[in-house]
């Protein structure tokens, strides 16, 4: 993942395209920010993949709700670039599980740990999110979760 965004980032500086440039930047420090943190903690190869992915989802998410406030306060123009820095980064991201897909995966979860109740719920999350970093958004997949181990 790391050496697609350096060629990624190389390849903006070669065709001189600075919004993807900059957007690629961005990306690249968000990762080596998280590095530090990690080397801080002791673990001395950085983040892994997963985390990155994490790192990626959160940066697009953030993009997104600026993009909405923006359009709130009729800053189209800031709102398209802030559509065009989530392309950007979706590029690196995995193809988003559709919406029977999640309910799929949550129901696979739940029968592994074999859930019976709501106490089970961070077992489900922690399995989840074990397997589908960067596919789904858990902030959406938490309800989904949380209604069917109380309704089974």
């Amino acid at each position: 993942m790391r050496d697609k965004i350096s060629a990624a980032l190389k390849q903006a500086m070669r065709d001189k395209a600075a919004d993807r440039l900059s957007t690629l930047r961005l990306v690249n420090a968000a990762i080596k920010d998280r590095d530090i943190d990690a080397r801080a903690e002791g673990r001395d190869e950085g983040v892994g993949e997963d985390e990155v992915l994490g790192i990626l989802g959160k940066m697009a998410k953030q993009r997104l709700e600026s993009a909405r406030a923006y359009e709130e306060g009729g800053r189209i123009d800031l709102a398209e670039r802030e559509r065009s820095e989530i392309k950007v980064i979706e590029e690196f991201l995995p193809r988003q599980l559709e919406d029977d897909e999640v309910v799929e995966a949550v129901n696979e979860a739940i029968a592994e740990v074999g859930a019976e109740s709501i106490r089970d719920m961070g077992k489900v999350m922690g399995i989840l999110k074990s397997k589908y970093t960067g596919q789904m958004d858990f902030g959406a997949v938490g309800p989904v979760v949380k209604t069917r181990l109380c309704a089974g």
